[in-house]
């Protein structure tokens, strides 16, 4: 059996020991938004060390939790603290988290969080959706002998960012009345922050954000079939572009100025979502 197969079976096996529920919706709480759970009706917590061989977060901020239960009536799986690459872990072990949600039966992956900003119209505090993304500069999670129970040898991803769930974050931003940038989030691998030459690196790629995450996880769920959204908070304006020195502790406290907003948002796109879906 494909070794990477056999650890994801085992972490499943490890779930289904230990918890009995069913998600729909999977999110990804990114910084800021550690204190989400506080609006979940919790049902029950998994702590990363309880599960076999699962990879542990490492950043301050990143709690290390799946937790289960209902955002209203919806039930969800969220991370409460996710996995990076530059933690020094293959980028199976990165994916891992994603891949194992949609074992647990959750049909659509919700990203979340704080990139820097490219684009000059963009200001700290701001939300962009994710339209599309670049990921060609990280290692891509399906290098390796295709794993066949999961998906296809060569994924199409001409729609990594479901354009359905895309309307839907667009009109519930809009019936709630918050600001809703739209880009293209482009994933390096960190921990440094970008050189000012690499930012307009960036920028002339295509890039409207960058940050150390995210990416690779779309392509792990779009190669599972998950249909996938993501929501960036601009916590800082990238290197060249903003005029001072960044560092990570004015990342954390933009993320946790603009949470409350953030979380509004994400409330109500997982309600948006949730119908949606029970609409087909």
């Amino acid at each position: 059996m494909n070794k990477i197969y056999d650890k994801l079976m085992k972490c499943y096996q490890c779930y289904q020991e230990k918890i009995d529920f069913t998600p729909e919706i999977a999110l990804i709480l990114g910084s800021g938004l550690g204190n989400y759970a506080s609006h979940i009706r919790v049902e029950a917590v998994l702590d990363y060390h309880d599960i076999e061989g699962f990879p542990v977060s490492t950043v301050p901020g990143h709690q290390g939790k799946y937790i289960f239960g209902y955002v209203e009536d919806v039930p969800i799986v969220c991370m409460q603290g996710r996995v990076h690459y530059y933690e020094g872990y293959p980028m199976s072990d990165v994916v891992l988290p994603i891949r194992l949600m949609k074992l647990m039966g959750a049909k659509v992956l919700f990203l979340t969080n704080a990139s820097g900003g490219i684009n000059s119209s963009f200001h700290a505090g701001d939300f962009m959706m994710i339209r599309d993304q670049i990921a060609s500069l990280v290692p891509s999670p399906l290098i390796g002998a295709n794993i066949d129970e999961l998906g296809p040898r060569f994924p199409d991803m001409s729609n990594i960012y479901d354009k359905t769930l895309q309307d839907i974050l667009r009109q519930t931003a809009g019936r709630l009345g918050i600001p809703l940038k739209e880009g293209v989030y482009i994933q390096l691998t960190g921990p440094n922050y970008e050189s000012p030459a690499e930012v307009q690196m960036c920028k002339h790629l295509g890039a409207d954000a960058v940050g150390m995450s995210t990416a690779c996880e779309a392509i792990a769920a779009n190669h599972m079939g998950m249909q996938t959204c993501g929501i960036s908070c601009i916590s800082n304006l990238a290197c060249g572009i903003a005029k001072q020195p960044l560092n990570h502790t004015e990342v954390q406290e933009t993320a946790d100025k603009a949470a409350p907003l953030f979380e509004k948002l994400v409330t109500g796109c997982i309600k948006d979502i949730s119908r949606s879906l029970n609409e087909k």
